[in-house]
């Protein structure tokens, strides 16, 4: 799994016009799911953004996870994170786990996040989705698993 943390002040996930999740201060997690990814990515990953310290402390060190902040999480699935660059000028995504396998592990990471306390917000599998993030920071991370 490859997860793009990103801590907002505020954001949200439309579809089609129509807001379909929504968050104040938390985490934005763009979801990308490799093909060879299997329930130990998805726990790994899931303690991992729920755990991170990126929260400031009153002396402003990152020292807060959004547990402690009591934020909340948006979750966007994002096959592109496994976009390869490396050749030619169109990304080849042939590492991405293909949407019939993608989408169960998706929805086991959510489910995982909301067993470890988090609110969970989402957008839809596979749609066509407008992102609003209000980068606070910034502070943008990328989460792999082993």
């Amino acid at each position: 799994m490859r997860i793009l943390v990103q801590r907002v002040s505020q954001a949200q996930v439309l579809v089609e016009g129509q807001v379909r999740g929504a968050i104040g201060l938390g985490l934005v997690l763009l979801v990308g799911i490799h093909q060879d990814d299997g329930a130990e990515a998805v726990r790994f990953c899931a303690e991992k953004c729920a755990h991170l310290r990126i929260f400031p402390d009153e002396q402003g060190k990152l020292n807060h996870s959004v547990l402690e902040v009591g934020g909340a999480v948006l979750a966007i699935s994002q096959f592109t994170l496994y976009g390869d660059c490396r050749r030619g000028r169109r990304p080849s995504f042939t590492e991405a786990a293909p949407p019939a396998q993608a989408k169960p592990h998706y929805e086991q990471f959510l489910l995982a996040l909301e067993n470890l306390g988090l609110r969970v917000e989402r957008g839809v599998f596979g749609a066509h989705m407008t992102v609003e993030i209000h980068n606070e920071g910034p502070v943008t991370l990328l989460v792999e698993s082993p």
